[in-house]
Parts: structure tokens; C-alpha cells; sequence
């Protein structure tokens, strides 16, 4: 069901930037507001007590962190399409904005696990699985780059840096995704090994995703570099 509902949420992502292209763009401060709200009512929801038509939504949006990861997604995507692309051409303006919005929401799904699973670690009186210890770690160093990140795309900041330096800063956007991938590995491998289908086929749909991106990615670079030398 894992891929289904990443695919289902993609989808909608996408087709949510693009109604809501302009109000985005225009009152971003609004969005990044209400993002800031669903974290907080994600991460304080079993002492608010909300009835299940409310949790349930909100338990969906940042949960497994399928919105965020969408959003990133697309983000990501939008680099890699040619110059002349029309859809690059109207996403462009919002994916500072969009990027935000993705680091925002990962953080409720990063507050919530580090509440569960380190008092584990450090509590634990016996062993945890590898796996589990390396994705926490991951976690953490996810949540330092998503800091950089998300504060580097803010407008205000980036006016502030030169622009050679806040190049640089962004590149930090390549690894932060591929260490996205591995962190969701961490959780799936497991399982898909010994052989839960739906694991399997989640591997495989985030392996596509994300695979067809670490390829399309040389490729556009390669690209830009011929356009740029006629």
C-alpha cells in the first residue's frame, strides 16, 4: 500500500503546484504557516486527543512523510528539465517555495521519529537492529542539511549571500536526496528481503523515482554545458 499511496500523493502534489502555482508564489508565508500548523498538531496529537476525522488527515499528510518526499521530489525534477521546457518554465518561480514547504513538513515526520525511537536507543538494555541505528543517524544528519537548506532558500537569506556561495550551499541538495533514499531503504530492505511483496514493489517505485533521477541528472548537466558553449 506504501507505493500506492506515494504515487497517489506525487500525483497530487503535482497537480496541487500547479493550481496553486500563483497564491504560492504571492502569499508563501501562508502556506509555510499552515505547514508549521500540521507539525505541530502531528507531533502533539496523542496529547490533543483529536477526534479520528482530524487525526487521520493530518496522520496522512506527515506520517511516512510521503507529502514531504513528494514535494521534494518535484523540486528535484523540475532541475533536470531542459531550459525551453514549458513546465520548468512555469515551476521555476515556486521551487524555492516548494522546497520550503517539503523541509517544514519532513521535519514533523523527523521530530516524531526521533521521539519514538531514541529514548530506544537510549533506554535499550538490549540490542537494536543495525538498520535502525543507521537510519536515526541518517535522520539527524537529514534534519542538519534540511536546516541549511530550507534557511538558504528563504529569499531573505539568499539576498544576503553572494551567489557563487548560495550555489554552493544548494549543491548540498544532491546528497540531502540521495541520503533520502537510503534512509527510506533502511525501513523497506528489511522486509522486502524477506519477502513482503509490498516492500518489494515499494523498493522498486522509489528505485525508479529516484534512479531516473541520478541518471537524467549528468544528463541535463551535460546539456546545459553544450547550450552554454553554442
Amino acid at each position: 500500500m506504501n507505493d500506492l499511496i506515494f504515487l497517489v500523493t506525487l500525483i497530487c502534489a503535482l497537480v496541487l503546484t500547479f493550481v496553486l502555482r500563483t497564491p504560492l508564489k504571492k502569499a508563501s508565508w501562508v502556506f509555510y504557516g499552515i505547514a508549521l500548523v500540521l507539525v505541530v498538531l502531528f507531533v502533539a496529537r496523542e496529547s490533543l486527543n483529536f477526534p479520528v476525522y482530524i487525526e487521520r488527515p493530518i496522520f496522512f499528510i506527515m506520517q511516512k512523510c510521503t507529502t514531504a518526499e513528494a514535494l521534494f521530489v518535484i523540486v528535484m525534477y523540475i532541475g533536470v528539465l531542459g531550459e525551453k521546457s514549458r513546465i520548468r518554465a512555469y515551476l521555476m518561480p515556486i521551487r524555492a517555495e516548494l522546497s520550503i514547504l517539503a523541509c517544514l513538513l519532513a521535519f514533523g515526520h523527523i521530530i516524531n521519529y526521533l521521539m519514538s525511537f531514541v529514548p530506544q536507543v537510549v533506554y535499550s538494555t538490549g540490542s537494536l537492529r543495525v538498520n535502525i541505528l543507521f537510519a536515526i543517524g541518517l535522520a539527524l544528519l537529514l534534519a542538519v542539511l534540511l536546516v541549511i537548506l530550507g534557511t538558504t532558500s528563504l529569499s531573505t537569506v539568499k539576498q544576503k549571500m553572494n551567489f557563487a556561495g548560495w550555489k554552493r550551499v544548494q549543491w548540498l541538495a544532491y546528497p540531502f536526496f540521495l541520503l533520502t533514499y537510503v534512509h527510506i531503504l533502511l525501513f523497506l530492505l528489511p522486509s522486502a528481503l524477506s519477502g513482503a511483496e509490498t516492500a518489494q514493489f515499494s523498493v522498486v517505485v522509489y528505485t525508479i523515482v529516484f534512479g531516473a533521477y541520478i541518471i537524467l541528472r549528468p544528463w541535463a548537466a551535460v546539456r546545459k554545458k553544450r547550450l552554454a558553449h553554442g
